[in-house]
């Protein structure tokens, strides 16, 4: 068995799509009924790389068949100590100490980076978070788990009229916000205070045993994240509550389909500056963002979001609109030998 290093810029859309049908196979194993990332939209992320960020790809082959792909992002402006990675292992090459040697080599490449802490996520079903075969490999190779958030899904379309009830509801204009929705990208009054709310994130939602920094968001980043659910087939929404001084304190993503063999929109993330929260806003964004989605892409037929768990805020808005839960994330952690 081989372990390489790859150049994704050297490689064909036919070569990383190869990949991407790994990384597809490896997910659809025991969700075969859950969404999935497509290899076409593989191969539209893996060519549009976030510029805060190196990001390395790595295969393990035997004889000139690819058994298993990791992909390992190494943030450059922030939260420089830490690593994320993820693995896929081609279903019919389990148990071979693939995915044990890829994990291995992604862990020298962070170490080389500098990096003392490393984490991955994986997908679980709530009632194995112990005990399921990725938890259990997570372990042996010497991570914990770290955090949980559960994945939860809405079916579409939601009726008008109940969209309409929310956002009453959250009553925003009432209080002096205006509530706005841009579809790739939005106009650069909004741009510097988007970029501070964003950066707030990693900060404020819960995210278990690990601390983060707060993100350092540029709007390079926001230009190329846009160029990235373009090249996936999407279409990024961005609802946005903005206070009476013209800013940015409320927000919604929502990656929508644009291409006609999709009916799945991802939410992306919800958050709420610090110093306007308790007046439903986050209520005000999720709700005009859904509404959004739906006139956009009326084919959609599910939203699919997560939480942590202990995201009780949150997690109540989602609960109001009528996710429900359909699986979990973990998020695992190694600390890394020097």
């Amino acid at each position: 068995m081989q372990i390489r290093v790859l150049d994704q810029a050297d490689l064909g859309d036919d070569e990383l799509r190869a990949r991407g049908e790994v990384w597809a196979g490896a997910d659809l194993v025991g969700r075969e009924s859950l969404p999935q990332r497509t290899p076409g939209e593989y191969v539209g992320a893996m060519r549009t790389p976030d510029p805060g960020e190196r990001q390395l790809l790595l295969e393990a082959s035997a004889d000139g068949r690819l058994l298993g792909v990791a992909e390992l992002w190494v943030p450059l402006l922030d939260n420089t100590d830490k690593a994320w990675f993820e693995l896929h292992v081609d279903p019919l090459a389990r148990r071979a100490g693939v995915g044990t040697a890829l994990v291995r080599r992604v862990e020298e490449l962070a170490r080389a980076e500098g990096r003392t802490l490393l984490l991955a996520e994986t997908h679980l079903p709530a009632d194995e978070r112990e005990d399921h075969g990725h938890a259990r490999f997570a372990r042996a190779c010497g991570y914990e788990r770290a955090s949980v958030e559960v994945v939860r899904h809405l079916d579409l379309p939601v009726p008008d009229e109940r969209l309409q009830d929310w956002v009453d509801e959250a009553g925003a204009e009432r209080r002096g916000y205006r509530v706005e929705t841009h579809a790739d990208g939005v106009p650069d009054s909004l741009v510097a205070s988007l970029c501070v709310l964003l950066g707030q994130l990693s900060v404020d939602a819960p995210s278990g045993a690990v601390d983060f920094e707060e993100e350092v968001m540029t709007p390079e980043r926001l230009t190329a994240a846009v160029a990235s659910a373009t090249a996936m087939g999407r279409t990024r929404l961005e609802t946005v509550a903005i206070s009476p001084d013209g800013e940015v304190v409320a927000q919604n993503t929502l990656l929508v389909p644009s291409r006609l063999d999709s009916t799945e929109v991802v939410q992306w993330g919800t958050f709420v500056h610090r110093a306007h929260r308790g007046r439903r806003l986050g209520l005000a964004v999720k709700a005009a963002g859904l509404r959004a989605a739906q006139r956009a892409t009326p084919g959609a037929r599910v939203v699919v979001t997560q939480n942590a768990e202990d995201n009780a805020f949150m997690v109540a808005i989602n609960e109001q609109l009528g996710f429900r839960p359909v699986e979990l994330t973990a998020e695992f952690a190694r600390h890394l030998p020097a």
